[in-house]
C-alpha cells in the first residue's frame, strides 16, 4: 500500500510540475533561430515578431542567425536543442524543400520538429524582362512554346522557392525553359532588367521596386488568390489551373516539447497576429497572416513538403 501511495504521489508531482511550468513559461530568454544572414525578408519577419513576443511574454525573444547549408545548419541546431520551449526555429520554405532536395540530412523535418504556430504566407511574383513581348501569362506561354529552350528562367539559387516556383510552372505547363541560377535575387534582377534572362518567379518584396519603376513587367502572382498589395495583378492559377506557390512561415520547436508550452506560444502568436497594426506591417512585406492551431500549421508543413517533393523529383534537382 505504501508503494502505491509513493507512485500516486510521484504522478501528482509530475502533473503539478507540468501545470506550474506552463503557467510560469517563459522564465528566461528564448532563442529564435533564423537560418539566413541578417537583413533578408526572413530575418526582418523574425525581428518584427520577436519584439512583440518579448513584450507579451515578459522575456526577451532573441533572434540568432545561423546561416549555412541552405538553412540546414540552423534547423539541425534547433532539432538537437533541449525540448523545453527555449529554442525555436523560424520555419520557412527551405525546410519543406530541403526534405527532398538534400539526400543525406541528419534529421527528418516533418518528424523532428514540433509545429507551434503559423505566421504569414507570401506569394512570389512572375516577372519578365521588358524585352519579352508577353503582357499576360497566356501570352508568355505562347511565347515560350514558340521559342523552346531559348527562354532563360533566372532564380536566386538552385533549390530556392524562387527556383522551384519556376520548376512548378514548367512541370504544369510543359514550357521548355533553361534554368539560370544566381547567388541571390539582386544579381538575377540586374540581368532580368538587362534582358539577359527572360523570366523570374521572384519573392514579392525584392521585385516590387523594380515593377513600380517600370524596369521589369509583372505578369501574375503565384498565390491561389489575388495579392492585396497588388490587386491589379491576376494569379498564375487564372491561366494554369491548380498552380499555387506561396512561402509559408511559422514557428517550430524540437519534438517532445511539452504541449502546454507549445499552446502558450501559439496563443501568444495568434494574439499578436490579430492586432491591426501588426497585420498592416506584415502586409507591407507582402504577407497574409496564417493564424491557427499547432495542428493547422503542421498540416501546412506536411502539405508543402509533399508538394515540393513532387516538383523536385520531376525536375531531377538534388543537392548533397
Amino acid at each position: 500500500m505504501r508503494q502505491l501511495y509513493r507512485i500516486a504521489a510521484f504522478f501528482l508531482i509530475c502533473l503539478f510540475s507540468g501545470i506550474v511550468h506552463a503557467a510560469d513559461y517563459p522564465t528566461r530568454p528564448i532563442k529564435w533561430i533564423v537560418g539566413y544572414p541578417p537583413g533578408g525578408t526572413t530575418d526582418v519577419l523574425a525581428r518584427l515578431m520577436a519584439q512583440s513576443l518579448s513584450e507579451k511574454l515578459g522575456q526577451q525573444v532573441i533572434v540568432e542567425n545561423k546561416p549555412g547549408a541552405g538553412n540546414n545548419i540552423g534547423t539541425e541546431f534547433v532539432i538537437n536543442a533541449a525540448p523545453d520551449g527555449y529554442t525555436m526555429l523560424l520555419v520557412n520554405p527551405a525546410n519543406y524543400i530541403n526534405a527532398t532536395l538534400y539526400k543525406n540530412l541528419n534529421f527528418k523535418f516533418t518528424r523532428d520538429i514540433a509545429a507551434v504556430a503559423g505566421l504569414v504566407s507570401t506569394p512570389n511574383v512572375m516577372v519578365v524582362s521588358n524585352s519579352v513581348p508577353a503582357k499576360t501569362v497566356a501570352e508568355f506561354l505562347a511565347y515560350c512554346k514558340a521559342n523552346p529552350g531559348k527562354v532563360n528562367m533566372a532564380s536566386s539559387g538552385s533549390g530556392t522557392s524562387v527556383h522551384l516556383s519556376g520548376e512548378l510552372f514548367k512541370f504544369m505547363t510543359g514550357c521548355n525553359m533553361v534554368h539560370v541560377p544566381y547567388k541571390g535575387a539582386g544579381p538575377a534582377l540586374i540581368d532580368l532588367t538587362a534582358g539577359q534572362v527572360q523570366v523570374l518567379f521572384d519573392n514579392l518584396p525584392s521585385s516590387v521596386p523594380h515593377i513600380k519603376n517600370g524596369r521589369i513587367r509583372a505578369l501574375a502572382v503565384t498565390s491561389a488568390t489575388a495579392e492585396p498589395s497588388m490587386p491589379e495583378l491576376p494569379t498564375v492559377a487564372a491561366t494554369v489551373t491548380g498552380y499555387e506557390a506561396t512561402a509559408s512561415f511559422g514557428i517550430g520547436m524540437p519534438r517532445n516539447t511539452p504541449p502546454e508550452v507549445i499552446n502558450k506560444m501559439n496563443a501568444t502568436v495568434n494574439q499578436i497576429l490579430a492586432e491591426p497594426a501588426m497585420r498592416a506591417r506584415l502586409a507591407d512585406l507582402g504577407g497574409v497572416t496564417i493564424p491557427g492551431t499547432p495542428a493547422d500549421f503542421n498540416k501546412i508543413i506536411v502539405a508543402e513538403t509533399e508538394k515540393w517533393a513532387k516538383v523536385i523529383n520531376a525536375s531531377g534537382v538534388t543537392l548533397d
